[in-house]
């Protein structure tokens, strides 16, 4: 049996996640995802929901046999654990393929690094990012438009 992690943060879930996801599983029997917790989360705006809701989002989708938290503190602790085959990144992922197989040999993690095919919009008001789907809500709704200033949600 082939185990693949894909990990990732998985916020304001969209058709980009579902992709990686799905073309992850294509590398091997058994795909087990890791949702990055938001102390994690240095690249790029903190997540907008807490890791529970996402993880178990993630868990939802039918690519995926588990759905994991990741470590707060050692990203790789949930690899060591779960001691795959394959790790897949996401196309766009800002992680360094060699950067991540020479930190897994340095922890006696034997398995190698792949990175996942993109997906292109299939229509022409398709969002594939949480950014572009925070930015849209953001310009439809205005920058506040909670119920403590007048506005609805």
């Amino acid at each position: 049996m082939t185990r693949v992690v894909a990990q990732g943060t998985f916020d304001l879930l969209h058709p980009g996640h579902v992709h990686y996801l799905e073309d992850a599983a294509t590398y091997g029997d058994e795909l087990h995802a890791i949702v990055a917790r938001r102390a994690n989360v240095t690249h790029k705006p903190e997540p907008v929901l807490c890791a529970r809701q996402r993880r178990d989002m993630v868990a939802a989708l039918g690519a995926v046999d588990e759905a994991h938290l990741g470590d707060p503190e050692d990203v790789f602790v949930p690899i060591e654990r779960l001691d795959p085959d394959v790790i897949v990144l996401g196309y766009d992922q800002h992680h360094d393929e060699a950067g991540i197989a020479e930190a897994l040999a340095a922890r006696d993690i034997d398995c190698r690094v792949e990175r996942a095919s993109g997906r292109e919009p299939r229509y022409e008001d398709e969002l594939l990012s949480s950014g572009d789907i925070v930015d849209r809500v953001l310009r439809r709704r205005g920058e506040s438009g909670g119920p403590e200033d007048g506005g609805r949600r």
